[in-house]
């Protein structure tokens, strides 16, 4: 793994070893961040412990918090990257965070705010999957639905977070008491989880169904489905 040019431009302003010494850190960070998570957080921590002013380190560091379970390092890490970076940064990842802490309501005001007009349609995505658990956790089943229930929610549809959002809707509807809708939505995500982002075909089993590769074709509809 190597560090894109942005982040060695932004790391210029550091003495030449110094530098090198962060680019190392963050490097190993990235590595190790989805198997090693809190291995990755360590060389974050160093590398912000070098270059603490500046927005890239911070970000590395809120996203390997967050990925080793920091919630509140991860938010403040995250908001540092934003106030230095200018942006919308990881508000996905924030309002997750928010969650995870039990503060429902400010991953809602995140995924309400401005800053959220400014996210490409991936990360907006992650947002609405974000919102629907938050609406979830408030005991709000219906709305956790309903927010899910976009143009991109279509069988036919294959992106990089098209798994996501199906499995995210079929566990919606399951906990707002759809079950025949969650099974189909279920089928849907595991139909188009090449990557095994999710853990859709074991969902099935357990709700006493064959996972199958193909989607339910009864189901040729979006979100109306």
């Amino acid at each position: 793994m190597q560090l894109d040019a942005e982040v060695r431009r932004d790391l210029r302003g550091l003495r030449r070893d110094v530098a090198d010494e962060v680019a190392r850190h963050l490097v190993a960070a990235g590595s190790l961040l989805f198997d090693e998570p809190e291995r990755a957080l360590a060389h974050a921590r160093y590398a912000r412990g070098k270059a603490s002013r500046i927005a890239v380190v911070r970000e590395a560091a809120g996203l390997a918090a967050y990925h080793a379970g920091e919630w509140a390092e991860a938010l403040a890490e995250l908001r540092a990257a934003r106030r230095m970076g200018g942006g919308p940064g990881h508000l996905a990842v924030m309002a997750d965070a928010e969650r995870a802490l039990g503060r429902p309501e400010r991953a809602l005001e995140l995924a309400r705010g401005p800053e959220a007009g400014e996210l490409d349609r991936a990360e907006a995505i992650e947002l609405l999957i974000v919102a629907s658990g938050a609406r979830r956790d408030l005991g709000e089943r219906d709305a956790a639905v309903l927010g899910l229930q976009v143009p991109e929610l279509d069988p036919a549809r294959r992106e990089p977070w098209t798994a996501r959002l199906f499995y995210a809707y079929a566990d919606a509807l399951l906990a707002a008491g759809r079950r025949e809708e969650a099974v189909r939505w279920f089928l849907h995500a595991e139909d188009a989880d090449e990557d095994e982002q999710t853990d859709a075909a074991d969902r099935l089993v357990e709700l006493g169904e064959e996972p199958s590769a193909e989607a339910d074709p009864a189901v040729t509809g979006g979100a109306s489905s």
